[in-house]
């Protein structure tokens, strides 16, 4: 039996679950999310929890339900009280800014890069004198906020030798020791 699928989850105040032909869609005070159920999966809300349940003990619905569980249980979250990533610039001449829904960046190329942010991420940058530029993005939807962090990083990522690059906050990047004389 799946641990995770077989989890309650409680639903906070505030946040309505309707499921209608197989889409669940959660409502709350940052926005609204809605996800398909396949294979089978169905949910059933009763005094402010929430469970999901599997037809059967095939390997394919097993694997579904713990899925489906974390991802209900991710918007819930996420219209609740929503999601954050921070990126960090590292490097010399590395620099960020933002206007609106564009992020532009500084990433040691001969031309900088120009990124539109989907509508439901918001964009932070913050530049202080001596320490390394840090992007903040925030969201309810945690599947798209990590997509934009992943393409934000992908531009430049962390190189083993000096440790240049776009990493997330906290990330630790193994250094490589350089050509020895």
């Amino acid at each position: 039996m799946s641990r995770i699928g077989k989890a309650i989850i409680t639903v906070p105040a505030g946040v309505t679950i309707t499921e209608k032909d197989g889409v669940v869609t959660v409502k709350g005070p940052k926005g609204e999310l809605s996800q398909e159920l396949t294979g089978g999966i169905t949910i059933e809300q009763k005094d402010g929890e929430l469970n999901v349940n599997r037809p059967s003990d095939a390997k394919q619905h097993k694997a579904l339900h713990g899925l489906y569980r974390a991802l209900i249980n991710n918007m819930i979250v996420g219209v609740n009280q929503g999601f954050e990533k921070k990126l960090e610039l590292v490097g010399v001449g590395y620099r960020a800014s933002h206007a609106g829904q564009k992020l532009e960046l500084a990433l040691g190329f001969s031309h900088g890069i120009v990124l539109e942010l989907p509508s439901e991420v918001k964009v932070d940058t913050l530049t202080e004198k001596g320490k390394n530029p840090i992007i903040t993005l925030t969201s309810h939807d945690n599947q798209l906020l990590g997509m934009v962090a992943a393409k934000i990083r992908s531009f430049r990522k962390p190189e083993p030798y000096k440790g240049k690059g776009v990493r997330f906050v906290g990330e630790i990047v193994r250094r490589k020791a350089g050509k020895s004389a």
